[in-house]
């Protein structure tokens, strides 16, 4: 396959729809789910300007968990993107919370396809052939996950990340990306929670300026030369309350755009543990094969160090017989072989694992600065248009005073 010839210049994928349904799980009790429509159209099909009907298949959130899971698993070097939350947060408080609510669905299957467009184009994830199979076949995908025991290396992946231990040589480059990531989700949760802030206080705002058109209103129909003015003046006040609704629900699109690398710092975070975990089964390895080519020079010199366990069971049971000392050597040398194979082996396993995950995370800084650069500036773009909009409505309430 050529360098650079993602899934996605073959195949072009959306997330159509979303669909409640109800069911039995698996303990036979009702429950209410939802679904997710995946569409797809091979993309020379589109590029001749024909547009055959798409390949169509459902798909519940649970099922992009497991895929998600299996590139993490099976490719520790990458930063996977992250999928959407599964309940909301960082919200503000007349957002609903609730995972049912029609406009978190929305924003839910926006964010859906949004984890199958990152994984499609990643050089190396898109063109695993569990995520065409996740794509393209409804049935017995699960099966084909599963038979690539993935699931015996996550829970032992699990098991190991969970584990606490001190690396001496890490990488420097990880340790300061570890650093980073940390940073990133600090830095994108406050801005969250300030916006969140922002948003309620907003709200509160425009939805006072409701009182001025029910003023407005009432006190037009005492006066005759200032009632139309006033009542006029009374809509666009009216109108302006009511537009913090559709402003708040696009702000939505840009805090889901910070929650995504909110995420990613998670599995930024995930690529450097990675490495400390290779890191450090390289240094148990060395210093297992150093212990025993000491052994070996103890052996065969003769001479044991006073405080060493050997120099002890010497002082206490006397020299140990030259057969014993031979078949003794002849395992050491057995063991310091396969101790050097292992040395290598992790040797190997770190080095590839440093320059397949830098290479990547330098992948990702490049998408992270772009993607969070237009977001910015979208998101300033839209506090302008706003705030245009409120003096647009003042302007033309004061038309309707000059009228009067």
């Amino acid at each position: 396959m050529e360098d650079g010839f993602t899934l996605l210049h073959r195949m072009e994928i959306s997330v159509a729809e979303a669909e409640k349904r109800s069911g039995r799980n698996a303990v036979s009790m009702q429950e209410t789910f939802t679904v997710y429509l995946i569409e797809t159209r091979p993309m020379d099909a589109v590029a001749e300007g024909r547009h055959p009907a798409p390949d169509s298949l459902w798909r519940r959130y649970s099922e992009f968990e497991l895929l998600r899971n299996y590139l993490i698993v099976t490719y520790p070097h990458a930063v996977v993107a992250p999928l959407p939350e599964k309940r909301a947060d960082f919200v503000w408080h007349k957002l609903s919370a609730d995972n049912m609510d029609p406009d978190f669905v929305e924003r839910r299957r926006a964010g859906l396809e949004n984890f199958l467009l990152r994984v499609a184009s990643h050089p190396v994830l898109s063109n695993d052939k569990i995520l065409y199979h996740f794509l393209t076949e409804e049935h017995g995908w699960k099966e084909v996950v599963y038979e690539t025991g993935f699931q015996a290396k996550a829970d032992s992946r699990l098991r190991a990340l969970s584990a606490t231990f001190r690396v001496r040589n890490p990488d420097q480059r990880f340790v300061e990306m570890k650093h980073y990531s940390d940073q990133l989700q600090s830095h994108t949760s406050q801005l969250l929670r300030a916006r969140a802030r922002v948003a309620d206080r907003l709200y509160g705002v425009y939805k006072v300026h409701g009182n001025y058109g029910r003023v407005f209103s009432e006190w037009s129909a005492i006066e005759k030369e200032m009632g139309d003015g006033l009542q006029s003046a009374g809509h666009h006040m009216d109108a302006y309350a009511a537009s913090i609704d559709d402003i708040l629900e696009e702000e939505e699109h840009f805090a889901d755009q910070m929650k995504e690398y909110l995420f990613y710092a998670e599995a930024l975070r995930a690529v450097c543990r990675k490495h400390e975990l290779t890191q450090f089964e390289l240094e148990v390895a060395s210093q297992d094969l150093v212990c025993k080519k000491q052994q070996r020079e103890e052996l065969a010199t003769g001479m044991v160090r006073a405080f060493s366990f050997k120099g002890v069971t010497n002082k206490l049971f006397g020299q140990e017989a030259p057969e014993q000392r031979d078949a003794r050597l002849k395992l050491l040398e057995e063991l310091i072989a396969e101790g050097e194979e292992t040395v290598r082996d992790k040797t190997g396993e770190r080095q590839e694992h440093v320059e397949r995950a830098w290479l990547d995370m330098q992948r990702f800084k490049e998408q992270k600065d772009k993607d969070l650069k237009e977001a910015l500036i979208n998101y300033a773009v839209m506090q302008i248009s706003m705030c245009k909009k409120g003096i647009q409505v003042w302007g033309n309430a004061r038309e309707c005073f000059l009228k009067m």
